[in-house]
């Protein structure tokens, strides 16, 4: 019965010194989660194209492809506020949500009942 138990305690040692090497706090699978979280959402104003695919800012005058142009429908050639996540290494935007610009009012004043949640 000792031995079965040493065998076992010896077993367990094994596979927990090859689960750390594994999955250590440096491993590939902490960095790909970091890297899968993708940029922080922002609120930027700019105007959506008339074929709702694309979206240019007013600050920089860049313009980003919509992945999701779904999310803009009825803003099609509006200037608006929108939330996205931004991807500058491939030129696309992710809309969280969209909201028409109402010009003077302030980022919390302008979320109103013309916004839509994707």
């Amino acid at each position: 019965m000792k031995k079965l138990a040493v065998a076992l305690l010896a077993l367990m040692v094994v596979l927990s010194m090859s689960a750390v090497a594994q999955y250590g706090s440096d491993s590939s699978m902490d960095k790909k989660d970091t890297k899968s979280a993708g940029p922080k959402a922002k609120d930027v104003v700019g105007t959506i194209s008339q074929d709702g695919t694309s979206f240019t800012s007013d600050k920089g005058n860049k313009t980003w492809k919509l992945v999701n142009p779904e999310a803009v429908k009825g803003h099609e050639g509006h200037h608006v506020k929108m939330n996205a996540h931004f991807y500058a290494d491939k030129g696309e935007a992710h809309v969280m949500s969209i909201s028409m610009n109402t010009g003077g009012k302030s980022d919390k004043d302008s979320k109103g009942k013309d916004e839509m949640k994707h």
